[in-house]
């Protein structure tokens, strides 16, 4: 239910500065982002790892990932706080308007996760101006028109808050009884050297092509890679096993500076299938 005083919508905030904010400027280039690929050469997926800077740097990887699947009608969406606002894990019931329309919530399902009391509460205070979820939106409207999404930022959690968080996702998914995607939004390092960047991202990407949670928690922590959705990704990653997942494939790596030509402090920009 949402609170007393909260706005029936969630409205964008990231247009204009992440992705264009006219809707006819945004669908070419949402298009020119996500290449056609028949249906029968894409695979179902249990997860997928997506970066979530400016469409000029990182929408291409974001992109081509989500090409290489089939996507259900709902989506999970999972980021980080950038901002430190509202809940630990915390997930809004409205529905999101972009430049390229309304989205719904999958209010079954997140009534489900609701009710596990695990955690996870309501709030979309934490989701105003968080833009780690609102960019992957448009691309999710241009992939499947009429999408439904459960969208959740996360807080740094402790691993054994992370196990718990997806225990709950993946409860509420079985029990829910049909396909949903669980998309884990993160860019890599930030401002490293290419060279250092390229080091430290692949030590976490290893864990995540591993199906290594706790690997991936760990390394990120001891070698200080500054990868902001390493929580949101731990958990896919814990709920995508806890469904039965056995495979995780690296599409694409690239950094920020493939664009801007500054290879002295980039930002890192991977997308995984988990599957």
């Amino acid at each position: 239910m949402i609170g007393p005083g909260r706005q029936q919508y969630r409205e964008a905030v990231a247009a204009g500065r992440f992705y264009p904010a006219g809707p006819g400027e945004l669908r070419r280039t949402v298009a020119a982002l996500i290449p056609t690929i028949p249906e029968e050469q894409r695979q179902t997926a249990l997860a997928v790892v997506v970066p979530h800077a400016g469409y000029v740097y990182s929408g291409a990887v974001a992109g081509e990932t989500l090409a290489q699947i089939l996507l259900p009608a709902t989506v999970v969406l999972l980021g980080p706080n950038h901002h430190g606002r509202g809940a630990a894990a915390a997930l809004d019931l409205r529905s999101w308007r972009t430049p390229l329309g309304e989205v719904a919530a999958d209010a079954e399902l997140a009534a489900l996760i609701l009710a596990a009391e695990a955690g996870i509460v309501e709030d979309g205070t934490a989701h105003d101006f968080e833009h780690s979820l609102e960019v992957q939106v448009p691309l999710l409207q241009h992939c499947r028109p009429g999408i439904a999404l459960v969208p959740l930022v996360l807080g740094h959690l402790r691993y054994d808050d992370c196990q718990l968080v997806a225990q709950t996702l993946a409860t509420a998914i079985r029990d829910l009884g049909r396909p949903v995607l669980l998309l884990a939004s993160t860019d890599m390092s930030h401002y490293e050297s290419r060279a250092q960047a390229s080091f430290k991202d692949g030590r976490a990407l290893e864990r995540v092509q591993a199906l290594d949670p706790a690997g991936l928690y760990r390394t990120v922590h001891e070698l200080g890679i500054s990868m902001c959705g390493v929580i949101p990704t731990t958990i896919a990653l814990l709920a995508a096993l806890e469904m039965g997942a056995s495979q995780a494939r690296l599409v694409r790596y690239t950094d920020s500076g493939a664009v801007s030509g500054d290879t002295g402090q980039v930002v890192g920009y991977a997308g995984a299938i988990i599957a």
